[in-house]
């Protein structure tokens, strides 16, 4: 299997070719080689696309090794929306049957007839609901703006999760978009769009695709480089 040496880190990947794709994704999980995914090359350019995401993959792999730890929410402890984190109050129901999650102006309030806290592995269906029922109200309210404010048009635009990246555009020009894009701070969200919106001219990171995002959004890159530090971020 091939490898590369990135400072100290071995980095060993596979490459698997897919057609359908019209670029590369780099995909890394817990204690196998990274996953290089998209149209079929060589070795050389394998090898130079993993090279260009050589810190990330590092990053990454230190997140995904690191131990699992059950954390339990409390009254007290953080939430993340649209860039910010919120006071989350764990209030005990026990005439419920299952937890509930809402969320204020200010806070998010957790009902929850097991006690005064909960698991975050309980919690996270109710996070990625409170998500996706935002993102269909929000995100692609701005799907539709940004359709308006630049004159590109998507065939259809939805919510879906993915394994390990924000979002997509297919070969039919319909947009995806991962319910965690709610997430982002706004600015970055926007940019996630407007990324996708180019994608239905230029399928492939050309410069001529990056030069139609700029003329949409001028300071892409610094959007750019708060989706590189979240979570996912797996474009090449």
């Amino acid at each position: 299997m091939p490898q590369l040496q990135y400072g100290q880190t071995t980095i060993e990947w596979r490459f698997k070719a897919d057609a359908t794709l019209k670029r590369h994704y780099v995909t890394v999980e817990r204690g196998r080689p990274v996953l290089l995914r998209g149209p079929a090359v060589g070795l050389e350019a394998q090898e130079a696309l993993v090279r260009q995401r050589a810190r990330w993959i590092r990053e990454k792999r230190a997140l995904v090794e690191a131990p699992a730890a059950d954390e339990q929410i409390v009254t007290g402890s953080r939430l993340r929306y649209c860039g910010r984190t919120y006071f989350t109050e764990v209030q005990h129901a026990p005439k419920l049957a299952h937890a509930t999650l809402h969320f204020t102006a200010s806070r998010f309030v957790i009902e929850n007839p097991a006690g005064r806290s909960i698991s975050s592995a309980a919690l996270a269906p109710l996070l990625n609901a409170f998500y996706r029922d935002r993102a269909h109200e929000k995100l692609l309210a701005r799907v539709r703006h940004w359709e308006r404010q630049s004159g590109l048009q998507a065939r259809a635009a939805r919510i879906r999760h993915f394994q390990s990246r924000w979002a997509s555009c297919n070969a039919q020009n319909v947009l995806e978009f991962h319910p965690r894009v709610m997430e982002l701070p706004a600015s970055v969200q926007d940019y996630v769009v407007v990324h996708e919106l180019c994608h239905t001219v230029e399928k492939s990171h050309t410069r001529a695709f990056w030069a139609l995002v700029a003329q949409q959004m001028p300071d892409w890159r610094r959007q750019h480089e708060v989706l590189e530090r979240a979570a996912f971020g797996d474009l090449v």
